[in-house]
């Protein structure tokens, strides 16, 4: 696990695809939280959800970088390095 994400170049200005996780709308299934790629655009849930699709999005688009797609929250999660770190 490093200590500093080192992915942060592949964060592109997105707009979200979904105002849902994109799977789960399509499966008419739900989800408990919502996980925003940085690369591009893609809404998926998290790992708390039985889907799992954003993890998911990561494995098939290699796309590294992830927000919490939830009001109030900032945080950015990189699959790759297994970091969770905050916006400024």
């Amino acid at each position: 696990m490093a200590d500093v994400c080192t992915h942060l170049n592949q964060i592109r200005p997105v707009k979200p695809k979904s105002k849902g996780c994109e799977e789960c709308v399509k499966m008419g299934d739900t989800w408990v939280h919502l996980r925003l790629c940085l690369t591009c655009g893609h809404v998926g849930c998290c790992d708390s959800s039985k889907n799992k699709h954003a993890t998911k999005h990561f494995h098939s688009a290699k796309h590294p970088i992830v927000r919490s797609f939830e009001p109030g929250e900032n945080w950015m999660w990189c699959f790759v390095d297994e970091l969770m770190f905050e916006d400024d």
